[in-house]
């Protein structure tokens, strides 16, 4: 028998207990999670919105509604801006975007701090808001402490780089070069890693002396409404970070198109960087696209199959497949395709599908309803086109609640279809044979998108050649799925363009500007000086009047 959670309502919080069994399963703990409720957060504090409304929160495990929060429109956005903008002006500049790079890391290693501190909470929020599994929920707020501290210290760096020599050939002139914030940004971010994608965005913007807007997808902003709360604990200055929740088109629209925003990043779907990028253009404002990706890897005849498979179970079902980089076109060699692919169905046979916070998960639901549809229907259209469900592609019959999709392995693949074209965002697995090196290459490259690609092969002649061949962003090599906050991660083509994390993703947020200097004591000399031209003028008149008095006298 299978008890339902109970919602129990609290003064300022909705609190609910999980406490989901099965038939001849150890009963599972008790887990009380208290969901807050929070406003805006603008100017360094909460702000109800103008039109106070608020949008409800879904688990996508059980289907219930948990929690709200609040529906930022226009309105809020103009007032966040305004804070924005008087936090990067107040005190010329002195108070934050001038300040020393040493004073913003005191702030971004204060964060980083309460985000360990606070991580059981944070872990929690995340599973419950989004289906991520609890053990990558943790894992998450690892990253997310981390990359504070990368860019507190990328910031305490910037100080010695504001004079930057440029060697020139003239040697009349010294040049040299400043980096100075951006301005007001705006950042727009996803839903599959809800407070890690944010902190990718706000740390560099914070570090480089930028201040921002933060709207969040409205389908999991509760994180990222607890790092508004650090934010008030650690004492961050008043505006240098506002966080406005709501629609897209209604809080994250007028956000990108609005004038005072001086740049605008953005991940998510191509078809919303697109509308992100027309309204920016209007106004010549520079913008970061990070937009998803159709990724291949590619398995060699020579590789090691049991890790192998591994490496591509991970590549695909990690975040319960919603993640950009997904390695989910697999291209592996005709000689060992057979073998290969038992084995991914033995792998996948081997997850664990259940409620994200139910110890040892391993893949959750699909964030949303709407999600779940979509990645269904794609499965659907496939079957009908010919192609084989491998294995998966319904959902588990032991949960009854939730938007979950079984791991998904889809054979018998011709690249005209959708399910081979298009973004999936769900733990599915396409899988296609090659016979030779060019093939895996031409295959790998056919697609609308560049974010990553992974090859595996004991041979490393052929992987750097692999490497060198992919039209990607990012390559890894007999792995998939790594990311480090020191190295630049970003795409080509339908992926977008501009690069985070690293010293790339500090770049980002900076406008360069070049100084140079005259240091010659030798007047310029392109024009007669006035002084001269005046000395000329009364020489040539001496001339012609010393001239004509002479002519007098001999008259």
């Amino acid at each position: 028998m299978t008890t339902k959670p109970v919602i129990q309502l609290a003064f300022h919080k909705r609190t609910f207990t999980l406490n989901q069994t099965k038939p001849n399963k150890p009963k599972p703990k008790k887990m009380a999670i208290s969901i807050p409720t929070r406003q805006l957060f603008i100017n360094g504090e909460w702000r109800e919105p103008v039109l106070k409304n608020r949008i409800p929160v879904v688990n996508p495990a059980t289907e219930e509604i948990v929690g709200d929060i609040p529906a930022g429109t226009a309105e809020d956005v103009e007032i966040a801006v305004e804070a924005a903008r008087r936090a990067f002006a107040r005190n010329k500049g002195k108070d934050w975007a001038s300040a020393s790079g040493a004073y913003r890391a005191k702030y971004l290693r204060a964060i980083a701090g309460k985000i360990t501190e606070r991580k059981p909470q944070l872990s929690k929020l995340e599973a419950i808001d989004c289906g991520k599994p609890l053990d990558e929920a943790a894992w998450d707020m690892d990253d997310v402490a981390a990359c504070f501290e990368y860019f507190a210290k990328l910031a305490e760096t910037l100080d010695s780089k504001q004079k930057i020599p440029v060697s020139i050939s003239a040697e009349a002139f010294k040049c040299h070069v400043r980096k100075e914030p951006i301005g007001i940004v705006g950042l727009i971010t996803p839903w599959n890693y809800p407070l890690l994608m944010a902190t990718w965005k706000v740390a560099p913007s914070l570090a480089a002396g930028c201040t921002a807007i933060l709207k969040p997808s409205e389908l999991a902003s509760l994180t990222c409404l607890e790092l508004a709360d650090i934010c008030i604990e650690v004492g961050l200055p008043p505006g240098v970070l506002n966080i406005v929740t709501g629609l897209g088109p209604a809080a994250g629209a007028p956000l990108a198109s609005h004038p005072h925003v001086d740049k605008v990043a953005f991940t998510g779907s191509a078809t919303t960087g697109s509308k992100v990028m027309t309204a920016a253009a209007q106004l010549v404002k520079p913008v970061s696209l990070e937009l998803g990706g159709k990724s291949p890897i590619v398995v060699f005849e020579d590789a090691d199959l049991d890790k192998a498979a591994e490496w591509v179970t991970f590549g695909c079902f990690w975040t319960n497949g919603q993640i950009c980089s997904a390695t989910s076109r697999l291209l592996v060699h005709e000689n060992i395709a057979d073998e290969f692919q038992q084995k991914l169905v033995n792998w996948a046979k081997n997850i664990k599908i259940s409620d994200p916070l139910e110890e040892g998960c391993r893949l959750g639901p699909i964030v949303s309803a709407g999600q779940y549809e979509k990645v269904t229907k794609m499965i659907s259209t496939a079957k009908s086109e010919g192609a084989t469900i491998l294995f998966g592609g319904a959902s588990p019959q032991h949960l009854k609640k939730g938007f979950f999709v079984e791991p998904t392995i889809i054979t018998d693949i011709n690249t005209s279809m959708e399910i081979w074209r298009e973004e999936v965002f769900g733990p599915v697995l396409c899988v296609k044979k090659f016979s030779t090196e060019d093939e895996a290459i031409e295959l790998s490259n056919d697609t609308r998108y560049g974010l990553a690609a992974a090859v595996i092969s004991k041979d490393l002649d052929r992987c750097d050649r692999m490497v060198k061949a992919f039209n990607a962003g990012i390559v890894w090599v007999n792995c998939s799925q790594p990311c480090f906050c020191e190295a630049p991660w970003g795409g080509n083509k339908l992926s977008g363009f501009g690069r985070e994390l690293g010293e790339w993703g500090l770049d980002n947020y900076m406008s360069v500007k070049q100084v140079t200097q005259y240091i010659s004591n030798d007047p310029w000399g392109w024009y007669t000086s006035p002084s001269k031209l005046c000395e000329v003028m009364k020489l040539r008149e001496k001339h012609i009047f010393g001239g004509y008095s002479n002519h007098l006298q001999m008259m």
